[in-house]
């Protein structure tokens, strides 16, 4: 990866936890060493839907080592769940998944057995020994095929509140008398998370009403109230260890079925139980972006004003379970036009549940809305980065709200220049270079901000060190880097002195990793729990004879504390907790949104200028240059969050040119279930990215003024790179992947 003109920011700190991870001294979920451990392995349906039959698993109960053959036949059951119907029904729509409840089969690769031995070797001998017969059910997997059947979502029927409602606002036939118009469809396929890292689970029941579980999990907290809830277990009784977790994107947000599998065989066997996903049943195990489908129509007056915006979303779902997703939101907020609807349906078929995968909803829906809004430029003759600033919306359309911050024009002005747009010629081709068409695209990006309650302790320690604690997560952003940086510079104490401990449901409540939360929730908290302790060591500092300073007169730097007129001398924190013979001053805060949310409308922005070069001959794409820019509020650690623009930038060129999971639907089972034929960028794909932040923090959000980077930095790639390659070729791909075929 060539990176031009990097940033640098002198007081960015390198990642706090880099040298364990680079050094392997870091304990991911499968790698804790816990004694007596056994090994189990998960056989999985064959068929889409149906029963089973019969499960003829003697010969594995009868190999060597093996513990245990669990299904729905001799489950030790999880008390949550009711008693099974016998006969078995379907469950009603919104139940989640039951493992080894009953013989119904509701998709393809769904845990149907589970075999555990005393080694992984074992296990898997012992899997293949198991023959299970099935009662086939016509299945349907096909979502092209079965489009006409999709409905409002149920959970959406019942709740008039719902965002997901139908909705409108001006004139429902301001398209119809539109000067300009255009409509089209837009489709993205299934794509999968596929972090490094596969899920994995080690289970231990340490008494008949103690579990603690080490698990792959975006969410420790709820997943410590999930599991106590399944195995109706005191909440404090459940332990979830998730510190360090490689990469999840998402997928690591609920609780799974193998986790409670897992928890099941080491209830039933009374020894801890390791289950490890193999990269297979990444594919069924942990959810996936949905198929979606979009139609989209844009009407605009001929010098360039929107004018009327239709946007239809139908996402893709399982058959028992109900996944929603923000698809048609943006286009309510992103850009002033008068005339908007938009309609949400779900389509139910025999698949595993979908889940959030990185910029969930307005990475689909953007795509769509932002590849429109190009076409509707290029048929307006009018330049694209021109054409949506002549529609900027500058308060929130939607809400009728003002912004709480949006600086969004400057994130225009800063990539333009950055990219040298101006240099981009107008007409589809007319740009080449070394043999190859030249494309100029851009897109707009927003997320919606999200802060939710969370508590941080912060402990002083007469050694001179500090110790930060929340139950937050890092999968990979660097959370506990930018949580290190927020308590150095509040309580003036060198970052090598300051530990910041997550993953662990023990510690105090705050939210998962997800909706580009943690540092807007998590960060606030740490804020207000060291400006807390800040507090309490000054006054601890005034209460000594001979300083003769009051709490508002000092100040602490580099561990000591000044009057704020004399930088000389001063009294070090150390001896401030010795003269009153402490070892560690304490405090626990929390902190949460108020009543801001009614007179704001909040959102981080951004845009993404990218360059491709597409072969003549073969059709190859190549992503050759990259600008990105982003409002988020206040940057708290550069290094960190540039990475995290980096890995959004990667993760749409995935979802824009190789990302997409093939089915074969006679069997409704996926064909593309390993590297070898699910692609994902790999480092000569991500060529030359520059970053660039606006960093201005917005006061109105939370104390330290700064909103979420990981989403926003997906939401557009797609469309960009689209917009790109129309401009270089002259060919319109309304479908995801951009692949050879559909350009040659």
């Amino acid at each position: 990866m060539v990176q031009k003109d990097l940033q640098t920011e002198p007081e960015s700190l390198d990642r706090v936890d880099g040298r364990p991870k680079v050094t392997g001294t870091a304990t991911y979920s499968a790698e804790y060493a816990v004694g007596n451990l056994a090994h189990a392995v998960l056989i999985t349906s064959t068929i889409a839907k149906g029963r089973i039959k019969n499960i003829n698993a003697k010969a594995a109960e009868e190999s060597p080592g093996v513990l245990a053959v669990i299904s729905h036949l001799n489950s030790p059951g999880v008390p949550g769940y009711p008693p099974a119907k016998q006969p078995a029904e379907p469950a009603p729509v919104g139940t989640a998944f039951r493992v080894f409840y009953d013989e119904l089969i509701c998709f393809n690769g769904q845990p149907v057995a589970m075999v555990v031995a005393e080694t992984l070797e074992q296990a898997n001998h012992a899997a293949s020994l198991i023959t299970i017969g099935y009662e086939i059910a016509t299945h349907q997997t096909d979502f092209e095929a079965n489009l006409s059947k999709s409905a409002v979502a149920l959970s959406v029927q019942r709740s008039k509140n719902s965002p997901f409602q139908d909705y409108g606002r001006g004139n429902p036939e301001a398209f119809d008398a539109a000067e300009v118009k255009i409509e089209a469809t837009y489709t993205i396929p299934t794509q999968h998370h596929q972090p490094m890292e596969p899920h994995a689970v080690i289970a231990v029941w340490e008494g008949e009403d103690k579990l603690t579980v080490y698990d792959k999990n975006q969410g420790v907290k709820s997943a410590q109230g999930n599991l106590a809830q399944a195995f109706k277990l005191a909440r404090e009784n459940v332990k979830v260890n998730a510190q360090f977790i490689g990469g999840a994107f998402g997928s690591g947000i609920r609780v799974w079925p193998h986790t409670v599998a897992a928890v099941l065989a080491a209830k039933k066997l009374k020894r801890p139980v390791k289950l490890v996903l193999g990269r297979e049943l990444m594919f069924t195990s942990v959810g996936y972006r949905p198929y979606t489908v979009q139609k989209i129509a844009i009407g605009a007056s001929k010098n360039g004003i929107l004018t009327a915006m239709n946007h239809e979303g139908t996402g893709q779902t399982s058959a028992y379970e109900e996944h929603l997703e923000r698809t048609i939101l943006a286009t309510r907020a992103m850009y002033a036009c008068p005339n908007v609807f938009t309609k949400y349906r779900l389509l139910n078929l025999d698949v595993n549940t979908p889940t959030w995968m990185r910029g969930p909803g307005d990475a689909t829906g953007m795509f769509a809305l932002e590849s429109a809004l190009d076409e509707m430029a290029f048929a307006l003759h009018i330049d694209p980065l021109e054409f949506r600033l002549q529609n900027h919306a500058d308060t929130d359309p939607e809400r009728n709200l003002p912004w709480s911050a949006k600086s969004l024009k400057e994130c225009y002005q800063l990539g333009a220049e950055k990219f040298s747009w101006k240099n981009r010629l107008p007409a589809p081709r007319s740009m080449q270079k070394d043999g190859m068409l030249v494309g100029y695209g851009m897109a707009s990006s927003l997320y919606g901000f999200h802060r939710h309650p969370s508590k941080a302790r912060a402990v002083f320690s007469r050694k001179g060190s500090v110790v930060v604690q929340s139950a937050t997560m890092d999968i990979g952003p660097g959370t506990g880097t930018a949580m290190t940086r927020i308590a150095s510079k509040i309580l003036g104490v060198s970052p090598g002195k300051i530990r910041f401990d997550l993953g662990d449901s023990s510690l105090p409540d705050a939210p998962g990793q997800n909706g580009s939360s943690t540092i807007p929730s998590v960060g606030s908290a740490v804020h207000v729990a060291c400006e807390a302790l800040k507090t309490k060591l000054l006054k601890l500092a005034s209460e000594i004879p001979g300083l003769n300073l009051q709490p508002d007169q000092m100040t602490i730097k580099n561990g000591r504390i000044f009057n704020l007129t004399d930088a000389s001398g001063g009294i070090s924190l150390s001896d401030v907790l010795k003269y009153h013979n402490l070892e560690q001053v304490e405090v626990t805060e929390e902190s949460k949104s108020g009543a801001e949310r009614d007179q704001y409308s909040m959102y981080s922005f951004g845009c993404h200028f990218i360059e491709v070069h597409v072969s003549p001959l073969t059709g190859e794409v190549r992503v050759k240059r990259v600008v990105t820019c982003a409002d988020v509020g206040k940057i708290i650690n550069y290094k960190t969050a540039r990475s995290q623009s980096i890995g959004g930038i990667a993760g749409g060129i995935g979802m824009a040119l190789m990302e997409a999971s093939v089915m074969d639907h006679r069997f409704g089972r996926y064909i593309t279930n390993d590297f070898a034929s699910y692609h994902i960028p790999v480092y000569a794909d991500v060529r030359q990215i520059d970053v660039i932040y606006v960093d201005k923090p917005d006061v109105h959000v939370n104390p330290i003024g700064s909103k979420g980077l990981g989403e926003i930095a997906i939401v557009g790639v797609a469309a960009a790179i689209a917009n790109a390659v129309f401009h270089a070729t002259g060919k319109r791909v309304r479908d995801l992947p951009i692949t050879v075929e559909k350009l040659i």
